[in-house]
Parts: C-alpha cells; structure tokens; sequence
C-alpha cells in the first residue's frame, strides 16, 4: 500500500534536502502547545487513506481518551505520496505512522525517528492469488504476473530467496481488477483489505503471507522524534498510552473509532470494509501467546532480524542502523524491563 530500494533512498534525501531547505524554523514549530481549553495540542500523521489499521487513533479521539488525559489531538489522513519522515523532521507532526522498515531506511538517510508502539507485531503483507490459479505456495508462483510496487524491501527479499526468478512484475495502481479478471495475475495486498474487494466481486481468493518466509517486519508503527522523547517525554507517554487503550477498545468494540474513520476517509471506506479489517487485525495485533495487555510491544531480537535482513538485501548499507537506536518501547503502559525488551519473547 505504500517505489529499486536504492533509488527510494537517493530520492527521499532529495525531498527531504528540499523540503529542510525551504524551512529555517525546523523542529521549533512543535513546542508543548496548549489550546485555549489548556490542553496539550498533538499532530499525528496517517501513512495512508484512514482505514481500520489506524483504529486506535480514531476510536481514542472518539471516545474521549485523548481529551481526558489533556490531549487536544489533530489527526492528519495521509495518502499515496503522504512525506512521512520530512513532516517529522521538519517538526509539522509530534508523531505518525510507518512500518518497521520505513524506519529503518529513514534512519539510513539520518533521520533521528523512533518507534514507541507497534500496532501489529505481525505484518499483513501478502500475495493474492485467486483460489482458482494452480498457486498455492509461493514456490508455485512460476509463471504468474504479479502486480506490486517497486522499491519495496519486502519484494527484494523474495527476490533474494529465488521466489520471483519466474515471475513477470509490473506495476500495481492499488486496484484488485487484474486480479479478479485473469487467475494468472497476483497481486501485493494486506491481509485485511484487498481480499475482501475482490470476494466482493464474486472471485474467492488465496493469501500467501510474507511472514510465512521470514519477512515479518512490525506494522502500524507509532513513530516520532528523538528530539520530542528528550523535550517532551511526558506528551509522548500520555499519547502512546491512550492510543494503546484506544487499539484495545477498538478490537472489542470499534464503532466510535469506525464511525470517525467512515467520516475522514474520503476514498469510498465502507462499513463493511472496516468490519473485515477489524475481524483480520485482531490476530495480527494480538496474536497466539500475547495478551491485551501488552499491545503495542517490541523487542530488540525481532529489529536486529529485520536490520540484518535488510542489510543483506543492499550490503552497502551494512553497519548505517542500530537496533537500538530505532525503538524505544518505554512509553508503553506495560513496559517491559530492559532484559525483557532485548531478548526474543517467543523464545
């Protein structure tokens, strides 16, 4: 949902030079704001359309959460070319919303952005096939026309592991009609919503999840400044804890948070469609062996995998990134200790 990864980078410092050189006042535009009611004034920035995978947000403004524990929060719907990391480093947004390789490549360009929350401790990105294409595995994809965007570490991955030898790519414009249309074409997709456009138009689809290969990445990263966790750490401890209530309301009753959802996106967001999503987020952000409770958690063990991954993808980058550097998980209402965080919970 989110173009060769070296030219994202190359490309993104450009904008990013550009945009830094337009601007003399830089981070100083987010001092702690108080509105006339003297509350706290906080901007976050969606990475995309407002959908269910930013259920939190919505269903904590929603019913209040933000406003009782003294939060006037400004939410900011995002979209195709949405600069992400530039309104973060220019100081126009307190926190937004990436995965967890977004932050390791805007860390490469120097970018001191740090995850405090992730939403899914499981990635949604798959490979949609239809039910009646001869593919069922990914080793079966010889042969087929897959749809997606280039760019993507998630495509070089595949690559590296021989899955895409055989396989035709074009570009993908984030329509499911291809699909729908000829069983020789896949598609790049999240779990929790392509498949429900194309069962809509009568054609029963297949997944093929990437996590299933090892290519796990956290999703709906709650994203902000290491400047802002040093000047306002109390801001960012108040904001991440509503929002992590807010994605736990949202999985056991989400109408507040999709009835606000429904009313920002401007892009044809249905009721039906918010519900699928709900329905498919839930094991993703609360999978097998985790609690409610501890929503929102990450650890060093899965950021080292996903950095070494990506280094070898593009070893020149190899050493740029810490782990450490790129989470910091304190802010959280259950924080872990230390010795928790930087081992492996599954194991």
């Amino acid at each position: 949902m989110l173009p060769l990864l070296r030219l994202r980078t190359i490309l993104f410092g450009v904008v990013l030079s550009g945009l830094v050189g337009c601007s003399s006042s830089s981070h100083d535009q987010l001092d702690d704001v108080k509105t006339g009611d003297g509350d706290r004034a906080v901007t976050v920035q969606l990475n995309w359309y407002p959908e269910a995978e930013h259920g939190g947000v919505y269903q904590a403004e929603a019913e209040g959460l933000y406003q009782a524990a003294g939060l006037s929060v400004d939410i900011r719907p995002g979209g195709r070319a949405t600069p992400v990391a530039p309104e973060l480093e220019l100081g126009r947004v307190h926190f937004a919303f990436a995965n967890a390789d977004d932050v390791v490549l805007y860390r490469r360009q120097g970018l001191d952005v740090v995850a405090v929350a992730a939403a899914m401790q499981d990635s949604p990105r798959c490979i949609l096939v239809q039910e009646a294409s001869a593919v069922r595995s990914f080793e079966e994809l010889e042969g087929i026309t897959l749809q997606c965007q280039t760019g993507r570490p998630f495509l070089d991955f595949m690559r590296g592991k021989g899955i895409l030898d055989k396989v035709k790519t074009v570009p993908y414009h984030g329509s499911v009609a291809s699909l729908v249309a000829d069983k020789n074409i896949a598609i790049q997709a999240y779990s929790f919503a392509e498949p429900l456009l194309a069962e809509q138009q009568g054609v029963a689809v297949r997944r093929l999840m990437v996590s299933d290969l090892g290519w796990n990445p956290y999703a709906s990263v709650l994203i902000t400044t290491g400047k802002i966790i040093r000047e306002q750490p109390e801001l960012v401890r108040d904001f991440v804890r509503e929002t992590c209530n807010g994605w736990q309301h949202y999985l056991s009753d989400p109408q507040e948070g999709n009835a606000m959802i429904l009313a920002a996106n401007e892009h044809g967001m249905t009721t039906e469609a918010l519900e699928y999503g709900v329905k498919e987020l839930r094991s993703l952000v609360i999978p097998d062996g985790m609690t409610a409770e501890s929503l929102g958690q990450m650890t060093m063990e899965r950021w080292e995998r996903l950095i070494t991954q990506m280094e070898a993808i593009d070893p020149s980058e190899a050493g740029k990134v810490s782990a450490a550097d790129c989470f910091d998980t304190s802010f959280l209402p259950n924080a872990l200790p230390q010795e928790e965080v930087a081992s492996d919970e599954s194991e």
